[in-house]
């Protein structure tokens, strides 16, 4: 059963609670706005400085690297993004025993409170002080984290799809004094980089982390000495004061009082057989009379149980901290425009709002150690979709449509001149089609990223990108139409590996309210050629020949309603953009075509469409379900068309 009190592991101290007696009540308002843009600013100043000075592709060019700020008792300040935790820093390291110039690193999945989730992700922190000379404390944190090409392991890039434990995921290390007042510790760097098939950009990068946040704690360090800190440190209550109030009233009144019970699945850990990895949410908001208080209680009892291969996340620390703040961008949708949905923040203000319940040790969301995490992904970007799912449940379908998960792909080998080189990117898919408006085409869920420049990956590696468009038909049909996916193709011009850890090849981004689900992603080397063949979405060494083909397409979102319903002339639109095939017009949409996309004439015929959509409205079943998670959902559950939970 639950434990009521939220996380599994041993609990830890830490020093929560406001900084100031009156949380913020007295702080100048207007001073709170330039405290918030300040610390909004120097956030984007030290992202701006490790892409602009970092050196592998994915940090880089594709961006995948958060920045993020919080305060002495280690709460979230900033809300632009996810970051990570400053709390095993200070479990490990006491505070008042830090000096300037000190930068802590860490990336041991089982050593950071949750907030790290596969030894790639690289996390340095950096401790800020201020006050007079000889009076001078830590008074906050600046923290970046980034995904690095390579830390060891079994496979290049640190991402073995077959791992059965972390030892071969490669170097995991636990919380350290990376630089110590200034000084940096060269053994500890000399071992890192001995351990890393690219020992030279793991070098660099860390080098840009370090300095980008030291950079940062001097910003920070300045908005004190101007302002003191004591008037700094009462405008963060205020911010947080005020996040928790403007969810409470804007997002959390949205919800009725009740319970909702919903759930979806990863489709295979790269070990066993594909099969459901059930991830499972109880979503039950209190009432205002509650004895604990008005919030939203996610209870994660029945997640299926902790995966051979990597695709396990450790959740249940710190009371799940990290993983409230994690999910909470996805009940910004809730909001009254999407201009309001933009402006809301997600800081520790959120905590307070959300109760985690996690079941005991050994599943999916509470893996125990030595369990692989590798590819965590396919739990912690799923977890977004079922608080999506169960929040529709309780709010008649208004939450979009599943959106696209983070998939890396890449290839891997000697470049023409014979030296060793590692492509990877993260390329996006649809998000989901809105009870107001389509899904947005090949968005990514990390923000900021992005694909990676044609004419750089042309110039750096031995094949060339000829072709990167979007996937026709990849969004989920529905009155409002998933967003699109990528289809790239390269060309390799030396034999090569290919790698892939991706999800929603079987199962894809589910429909809700009438809307179907969107296309799956899938690779394809040499297509249409005489080695033809499919590439599973866990591969780690994909023979390419040189002249063949790879051909990405990506996730398509899912639809929002009935496609039946949709205005006919977006149909149109949408064949003449060649975002819908002719085909799919008539078979996804019931829209009868006329005239021809060569000439420029088409249209469509309005008493045959009406016709072709009443004949098939007629066809309906009385009980469909809520959800539709397309023909793989099938192939996994022995046949059945739907989940259980997928009515209402």
């Amino acid at each position: 059963m639950p434990n009521e009190g939220g996380s599994r592991r041993a609990p830890t101290q830490f020093p929560f609670g406001p900084l100031t007696a009156d949380s913020g009540a007295s702080a100048d308002p207007v001073l709170v706005e330039i405290v918030q843009g300040s610390l909004a600013a120097v956030e984007m100043e030290v992202e701006t400085a490790i892409g602009r000075t970092s050196r592998s592709p994915m940090i880089r060019d594709a961006h995948d690297f958060r920045a993020g700020i919080h305060d002495r008792k280690l709460r979230k300040l900033t809300g632009r993004s996810y970051s990570a935790l400053v709390h095993p820093i200070a479990r490990d390291f006491p505070i008042e025993e830090m000096r300037e110039g000190d930068v802590f690193f860490h990336n041991d999945v089982y050593l950071s409170e949750g907030g790290i989730g596969h030894l790639p992700d690289l996390c340095v922190t950096v401790p800020v002080f201020a006050g007079p000379e000889g009076e001078r404390r830590v008074v906050a944190f600046v923290q970046a984290f980034g995904h690095h090409d390579d830390i060891g392991g079994a496979v290049p890039g640190s991402m073995p799809s077959a791992a059965t434990s972390v030892f071969e995921e490669g170097l995991a290390v636990p919380p350290i004094r990376l630089w110590d007042a200034g000084v940096p510790n060269r053994a500890a760097l000399s071992i890192m980089t001995r351990n890393s098939r690219m020992p030279d950009s793991l070098a660099a990068d860390l080098d840009a982390e370090c300095s980008a946040c030291l950079m940062g704690a001097r910003r920070l360090g300045e908005l004190f000495d101007r302002y003191g800190i004591e008037t700094v440190e009462s405008c963060f209550d205020a911010i947080i004061e005020r996040t928790t109030a403007t969810y409470r009233r804007e997002i959390l009144s949205k919800i009725p009082v009740g319970s909702w019970v919903w759930e979806d699945y990863a489709e295979h850990d790269g070990v066993e057989e594909p099969q459901l990895h059930t991830q499972r949410i109880t979503l039950t908001r209190t009432a205002a009379d509650d004895p604990d208080g008005e919030r939203l209680i996610i209870d994660f009892d029945g997640t299926g149980p902790q995966a051979k291969g990597p695709i396990n996340h450790c959740g249940d620390y710190s009371d799940g901290v990290f993983l409230k703040k994690w999910l909470a961008p996805i009940l910004r949708n809730l909001a009254d425009t999407p201009e309001r949905m933009a402006e809301l923040d997600v800081n520790e203000g959120i905590v307070p709002l959300i109760e985690m319940r996690f079941p005991p040790p050994g599943t999916l969301l509470t893996p125990v150690f030595p369990a692989p995490t590798n590819a965590r992904t396919f739990v912690i970007l799923r977890l977004l979709g079922v608080l999506a799912g169960v929040v529709a449940k309780a709010v008649d379908g208004k939450m979009p449509a599943d959106q696209e998960t983070i998939r890396y792909t890449g290839v891997y080998g000697e470049d023409l001149d014979g030296r060793p080189y590692l492509m990877r990117e993260v390329l996006g898919g649809g998000s989901g089609g809105r009870y107001y408006a389509d899904g947005e085409d090949t968005i990514h869920v990390v923000p900021d990223s992005r694909n990676l420049p044609s004419e750089f990956t042309e110039a750096r590696f031995p094949f060339r990108v000829e072709a990167l468009t979007l996937a026709v038909d990849s969004g989920g049909a529905g009155k409002f139409r998933g967003g699109l996916g990528y289809e790239k193709h390269i060309r390799m011009l030396k034999d090569a590996h290919f790698m892939s850890i991706a999800d929603r090849s079987i199962l894809a981004c589910w429909g809700v309210k009438g809307g179907k689900a969107g296309r799956p992603f899938e690779v394809t080397i040499d297509p249409g050629g005489p080695n033809e063949r499919e590439v599973d979405a866990l591969a780690d060494a994909e023979e390419i020949k040189a002249g063949e083909v790879v051909r990405i397409r990506t996730t398509g979102g899912g639809g929002w309603g009935d496609p039946l319903e949709r205005d006919p002339e977006l149909v149109v639109r949408d064949v003449v953009w060649r975002k819908v095939s002719e085909h799919a017009a008539l078979g996804d949409y019931g829209v009868v075509l006329t005239g021809s996309l060569e000439d420029d004439t088409l249209s469509y015929d309005a008493a045959a469409t009406a016709a072709e959509r009443a004949a098939r409205a007629s066809e309906q079943g009385a009980e469909e379900p809520f959800f539709d998670r397309g023909p793989g959902y099938a192939h996994l559950a022995s046949g059945a068309q739907f989940a259980a939970v997928d009515l209402v």
